[in-house]
């Protein structure tokens, strides 16, 4: 598969093009590449379409943001992957095409199906839901395709009627030098069709606006800015098109305990420093409830200890991670009088067992110079 080239080289502008300029340019090269001034190369078809499409990018705001942050790999991972030939460049087009040109896209490339467009849905999630998956319904407004008229925007016993101005077609001909100049019909606006008996109900646009409630299944493992797209939730489509998609993104909160980090689950656990020098078992939370997690004599600040398979599902391989449990050590407050006379006691003996072990190492380095 060849790569995409830069957007900007294709127009043949700099990254700093205004609108005007980046109109300009991509005037001359749909005017050069047009397939009616180009009949049967192949090589000006791509180009027609690569400049068509980086028109469309770099005209939008947001998404020449995005491309120029992230490239062609940011305009993908947002759902834009260009057009899919002629028909959807005439579709999206055909006002500029007009603008330029005094004409439209070719009939034979003209169709009135038409996708819906896309939906987006931001869903919020516990730590626990997101870790274990759940499902729930969302409520979202959409359009509908009208119940009393079935989408036509006709009253019932009435259907749409060829438009007489441009018999049908959507588009008005006439001849200009080596082009076959067509514009669209001002009288059904390009539709081919028109509505003299309009539906009541959505007034002849064949759609109405509803508040709609969607079930959606959260996978376990989803992390926050995850993205679900659900089939054909979008709007509908408009003269027998299909319908566009949902997406869901998901925004993760925060848990009060754990901290995610890919897979794996972080946690930190206190423990006196009694525990730490003389070791025991303590009690330790996790996703599914609590364990018993053995303290060794010894243990340091900040040593890691590990649950096996207690951590997030892997959303490909359905394996879990690791809980990762750090420890940190409490120092004692508000000693009692006791626990003072203790620790003094302890003391003394931590310093008379490091000045035997001073004099030790001491003794042992005279020994070995005298040798």
């Amino acid at each position: 598969m060849t790569a995409k080239r830069d957007y900007y080289e294709v127009l043949g502008v700099n990254r700093n093009a205004t609108e005007d300029e980046l109109k300009s340019s991509y005037r001359k090269l749909a005017l050069k590449f047009h397939p009616d001034r180009n009949p049967g190369d192949k090589e000006a078809e791509e180009k027609f379409k690569e400049a068509a499409e980086a028109y469309e990018v770099l005209r939008d705001r947001e998404k020449r943001a995005l491309y120029d942050q992230f490239g062609h790999a940011g305009l993908e991972g947002a759902g834009f992957s260009g057009f899919g030939g002629f028909e959807d460049i005439f579709s999206s087009f055909g006002d500029i095409f007009e603008d330029f040109f005094g004409f439209g896209g070719r009939g034979r490339y003209r169709s009135r199906a038409q996708r819906g467009a896309d939906l987006r849905y931001d869903l919020n999630l516990t730590f626990m839901q997101a870790a274990f998956g759940t499902e729930t319904e969302i409520e979202l407004a959409k359009a509908e395709t009208c119940p009393e008229c079935g989408g036509t925007g006709c009253e019932k016993g009435h259907a749409p009627e060829a438009c007489r101005q441009c018999g049908g077609s959507g588009q008005v001909s006439r001849s200009q030098g080596f082009f076959t100049v067509r514009t669209t019909c001002h009288v059904c606006r390009g539709n081919g069709q028109v509505i003299s008996h309009p539906c009541a109900g959505c007034r002849g646009n064949g759609q109405v606006r509803v508040s709609k409630r969607v079930s959606v299944k959260i996978p376990a493992g989803v992390d926050n800015g995850s993205r679900l797209r659900l089939n054909g939730e979008g709007e509908p489509g408009t003269h027998g098109g299909p319908s566009g998609d949902l997406y869901v993104f998901i925004h993760v909160q925060p848990h009060d305990f754990f901290e995610r980090r890919d897979n794996d689950i972080i946690c930190q656990v206190s423990i006196s420093f009694v525990q730490a020098a003389l070791g025991g078992t303590i009690t330790v939370p996790t996703l599914e409830g609590e364990r018993q997690l053995e303290i060794p004599k010894g243990t340091q600040p900040g040593d890691v200890f590990y649950f096996h398979e207690e951590g997030i599902p892997s959303l490909r391989t359905r394996k879990r991670g690791e809980q990762i449990i750090q420890v940190m050590i409490k120092t004692p407050t508000h000693l009692s009088k006791k626990q003072e006379e203790l620790l003094r006691e302890f003391a003394r003996l931590e310093k008379g067992k490091f000045s035997n072990k001073l004099k030790n190492m001491l003794k042992g380095g005279s020994s070995s110079a005298v040798h």
